[in-house]
Order: C-alpha cells, then structure tokens, then sequence
C-alpha cells in the first residue's frame, strides 16, 4: 500500500505536480491489492464515489496519459474510439466482453505461443498480447 509521499514521488517521476486532486486518482488507482481494468470516465466515477467530491475530466486524463508513458498504466486499445487502462503493467492477455463492456485478464497460460511469421528488417518484437473479443451467446 502506498503513502502520500509515494504517490507524490509517483506524480513527480511522471512530470506532473503533485495537486490534491492528483493524489486522490493515486489512491483510487493504486491503494488496492488486486489490478483492474478502466475507461477514464469510469475513473472519473469511481474517484467521484470514493472520494466524494468532484474532479476534472481534464486532471484525470492528463494524469492517466502522464502515468502510461512512464509505464505506471498499460493502455489497451479495444477500436479507434474505445481505450481501457489497466494497472497490472505486465505482459498478459485480455478477453473484451462486448455487450458488458468489460476486460477481463487472461494469463499467458491460457494462450498457446503466437506464431508471427512476418519480421521488420531492423526490428524486434517487444511483446506479444492477445486481445480475445467475446460476446453472449
């Protein structure tokens, strides 16, 4: 579990100055035991129930956005208009759950290794994640 001057250190690593809205997004995103998967109006709702009061839309991106470029966040793209952050930074799957509209991790175990046969003269490949969309039968 973090403390204030944890996530303050956090926000400063991340070029941003540590504001008391800031710090609560940090204690909503990482004063929890188990990772989790969210949109950024989702986060604007959980920081608004938990903490009861109101936050800027604008704080909560620029921070989230602030926090995946130095890889406190991993963005998961679902299409051009849907984006999902997720806390748990490792490399894994996801299955996306269409009609509820929910990612749902699926460890590297559940997924037999992906066979790329293309290469990129000068490249390598970083990471492999499997984005599994699912809907209800």
């Amino acid at each position: 579990m973090l403390s204030s001057p944890e996530y303050i250190e956090k926000l400063r690593k991340s070029g941003l100055r540590p504001t008391k809205q800031r710090i609560k997004i940090c204690q909503v995103l990482f004063d929890t035991k188990k990772t989790f998967h969210f949109t950024i109006s989702d986060l604007v709702k959980l920081i608004e129930t938990k903490a009861n009061e109101k936050i800027s839309l604008a704080t909560v991106y620029n921070t989230i956005h602030a926090f995946e470029k130095k890889g406190y966040l991993k963005e998961i793209s679902i299409n051009s208009s849907q984006t999902y952050f997720d806390t748990n930074t490792t490399n894994h799957h996801h299955f996306f759950d269409e009609k509820q509209k929910e990612l749902i991790d699926l460890e590297d175990i559940d997924v037999d290794p992906v066979k790329i046969k293309k290469t990129i003269p000068g490249k390598k490949i970083k990471s492999v994640e499997v984005l599994v969309k699912i809907d209800s039968e």
